[in-house]
């Protein structure tokens, strides 16, 4: 698989996960993106993340897309290992969501320095939705196109 193809992927998934953030933010909220950039922050500056510079921001985007790409490498490199990760587009997107969900919820955000949150399992299921939406369903669409592998529904 080239880099480019990867990059790209990432940039993409990355942003339609941060555009989906700021989206449900600014819904329960109000308020504009900066809140959701700082809390990714606060996984490494702690509250300091809120009432720092604006520098947090860059930091934000920086660990947000560090997180995407990451998820992406593994997908790509899990779905030339695992043969029954390519067999149904919905049904990969679906386990790849729930298990981005689980690894970040789980492992990511209570090793960070991120402030604590109650699950609430109606945001569990959107937050879960939003992952596979804007991430494992256009990485399954890429891969596909890219490999020129068809579809087994």
């Amino acid at each position: 698989m080239k880099i480019k193809i990867i990059l790209l992927s990432g940039l993409l998934v990355g942003t339609l996960d941060i555009l989906a953030a700021f989206v449900d933010y600014y819904i329960a909220t109000g308020n504009g993106p900066s809140g959701v950039i700082r809390y990714i922050a606060s996984g490494v500056f702690g509250n300091e993340a809120f009432s720092g510079s604006n520098v947090m921001l860059f930091w934000g985007l920086l660990f947000h897309y560090g997180i995407a790409y990451s998820f992406t490498i593994l997908f790509f490199w899990l779905y030339h290992r695992m043969k029954f990760i390519g067999t149904n587009p919905f049904t990969t997107a679906v386990l790849y969501g729930i298990f981005m969900w689980v690894i970040t919820v789980l492992i990511i955000v209570p090793l960070s320095n991120t402030p604590a949150m109650p699950l609430v399992f109606w945001k569990a299921v959107k937050s879960v939705l939003i992952l596979i939406l804007m991430i494992s369903l256009p990485l399954v669409f890429i891969l596909k196109r890219r490999t020129g592998e068809k579809f087994l529904v």
